[in-house]
């Protein structure tokens, strides 16, 4: 009986919510669509900027997927980039900035970062890994 009546249907309030959401106003919607465009595009930019790294326009989300091959081999504040992992734990440690390996991914030689961050928060990023790398 209490399975029944705690997994048999949503909730009340979440039907109201999802008619709310179905309604209602798209305005919202474009408004974040808007804003993680302009990111994209900011982070597009930082990376174009920085020697030896590059990205592809990412075709959705709120993710890209930075080019770092030209990067392997390097050795950076004495350790060596051997791959994308130890990059990414280098970019934590030293720049203090969290990425995730495309190894995770499928896609070694990549470094995956989110831009779901305010554009100041990714600016601030960028440069860190700009004097990092240089």
């Amino acid at each position: 009986a209490l399975q029944g009546q705690t997994t048999t249907s949503p909730a009340t309030v979440s039907q109201h919510a999802a008619l709310a959401a179905l309604e209602g106003s798209l305005e919202p919607v474009e408004q974040m669509r808007q804003a993680f465009e302009r990111r994209r595009d900011l982070v597009l930019a930082q990376v174009e900027a920085i020697p030896g790294i590059s990205c592809n326009v990412p075709d959705g989300a709120f993710y890209a997927l930075i080019d770092v091959r030209a990067q392997l081999g390097r050795t950076l504040e004495g350790a060596p980039i051997s791959d994308d992992v130890a990059l990414a734990e280098l970019l934590l440690e030293h720049a203090r900035v969290a990425v995730v390996p495309g190894s995770a991914f499928c896609a070694p030689g990549y470094l995956r970062l989110s831009y779901a961050a305010s554009e100041a928060d990714l600016r601030e990023g960028f440069a860190r890994i700009a004097r990092l790398l240089r």
